[in-house]
């Protein structure tokens, strides 16, 4: 859709674009400069993405809260979406041994097969992507301002990280500067995105908590790590394991519990890559695993080898690297093993 396009529908035909309800039954006047500058935005490069919530890539447990983002700037390789994720969340001012078991914890559902989610701030936030980032594998940063600034600037170096091996995700326009009342606003994506939260470390007043209340509303897990009662710094934990959430001494305790969600998870991508029965039950994909090497295999060369369609080989990808055949690596993907 180009712009001349864009502003007509705005203006003329606002029911037909993909605006959340609540928006299309106000009376709302388009800022078509705004419009014009996330489109130029978008065409700046590749690894730049608008996606709208008609969009099949669209996060489909996402979709599911209250209030969606109607659009989402997102920028690094869009096919991360399609991973199941859980929330890694917690203090700014982690302690040493916080941060040790977020990174540690993080780095174990990173190579199970689960992405790490979170929103890119100091303390246990910084030490959850870290983990991810340094195994290799794919995180998602959902960020409190536009997909541009970097904050805090000392994760210069995660945000840089992030954008090659993973996403950063943002709903507001690409240079809205950092602004308290965003940051909370932005906690709903991090819940509504994932199969469960998990709080390391956090006061009766962190932030961290509002996650973990919205996850809850959203019908989400809630994890938290039990820290010594002679700190403050786990009170917010204690408070969530008071009020039902579950208790984590291992990765295990966390898979066991968001089994059904993640089937639930790949079930929705089915549905929204409009994938049947027979196609998406034929495992291992065998003409799709022959696409894959040994040494690292791109995502393009996957499609051309395979002949499928890029929305069926993301999803039957995703499938085959939860079984155990492939590993997505920095640049595409390595088979794991012999059919």
């Amino acid at each position: 859709m180009d712009v001349a396009e864009l502003k007509q529908r705005l203006v003329h035909e606002p029911q037909a674009l993909p605006l959340p309800e609540s928006l299309l039954r106000t009376h709302f006047t388009p800022d078509h400069a705004l419009v014009e500058a996330a489109l130029a935005w978008q065409q700046k490069a590749d690894n730049h993405y608008l996606i709208c919530l008609d969009d099949p890539l669209y996060p489909p447990l996402l979709k599911q809260i209250n209030d969606p983002p109607a659009v989402l700037f997102l920028k690094g390789h869009i096919n991360t979406l399609l991973l199941p994720s859980i929330a890694v969340v917690g203090s700014r001012n982690a302690t040493l041994g916080g941060k040790k078991v977020a990174y540690e914890l993080s780095e174990q559902l990173a190579t199970n097969g689960i992405c790490v989610t979170s929103g890119m701030a100091l303390g246990i936030d910084g030490a959850a992507h870290q983990a991810a980032i340094d195994s290799a594998k794919s995180s998602i940063a959902v960020l409190g301002t536009g997909i541009e600034v970097i904050y805090p600037k000392r994760h210069r170096s995660i945000y840089h990280d992030i954008q090659n091996e993973g996403c950063l995700l943002a709903e507001f326009w690409p240079d809205v500067k950092p602004f308290a009342g965003n940051f909370p606003k932005r906690n709903r994506i991090i819940s509504g995105l994932t199969m469960g939260t998990l709080v390391v470390e956090a006061s009766v007043k962190s932030g961290s908590l509002i996650t973990a209340r919205l996850a809850n509303e959203q019908g989400r897990e809630v994890f938290a790590i039990p820290g010594s009662v002679l700190s403050g710094q786990s009170e917010g934990c204690h408070k969530l394991l008071r009020e039902g959430a579950k208790l984590v001494e291992s990765v295990t305790d966390i898979l066991e519990e968001v089994n059904a969600l993640s089937s639930y998870h790949l079930e929705e991508l089915k549905a929204c890559h409009h994938i049947g029965g027979e196609s998406a039950s034929d495992l291992p994909f065998s003409s799709l695993l022959a696409s894959v090497g040994y040494e690292t295999t791109t995502i393009d060369d996957v499609v051309e080898h395979s002949g499928k369609t890029i929305e069926l080989v993301l999803e039957q990808l995703l499938e085959l690297e939860l079984q155990g055949w492939i590993t997505a690596v920095p640049g595409g993907y390595i088979r794991l093993k012999r059919s």
